[in-house]
């Protein structure tokens, strides 16, 4: 089984597929790396030898950012802006969503269940 990157790769699936269970590598990238390590991409990961495996992890550890590191980056990224307080750091802060979707009625994920404000009642009056 290849591990690459601190990520098992699945077995019995195309190497373009199984780079992508890596956080970090889409399909676009995973292609990209196939191409500049000289492989082919439609071969299975588990037919991969010792001495491709340590190209392509070499390969992405040299250029590009992935796993802990692309994760570390984001959140710093996100908490640079609410230190800011740049109006994406407070949509951030208040977990809000972000890129000016609407919030009146969707975003139900973001803002996480329906907070049911109670009514009051009038109260009964007596004969």
């Amino acid at each position: 089984m290849a591990r690459i990157a601190g990520v098992d790769l699945p077995r019995k699936k195309r190497i373009e597929i199984g780079l992508t269970y890596i956080f970090g590598i889409g399909r676009t990238m995973s292609t990209r790396i196939c191409k500049t390590v000289n492989l082919d991409p439609n071969r299975q990961t588990d037919e991969l030898s010792e001495d491709e495996v340590n190209k392509i992890r070499e390969h992405i550890e040299k250029n590009i950012p992935v796993e802990g590191e692309l994760r570390r980056t984001i959140s710093q990224n996100i908490k640079r802006l609410m230190d800011l307080g740049t109006y994406r750091g407070l949509r951030h802060r208040k977990s809000l969503p972000v890129r000016g979707q609407r919030t009146h009625t969707n975003s139900r994920t973001r803002k996480g269940p329906r907070k049911t404000v109670a009514v009051r009642k009038p109260p009964k009056v007596t004969k």
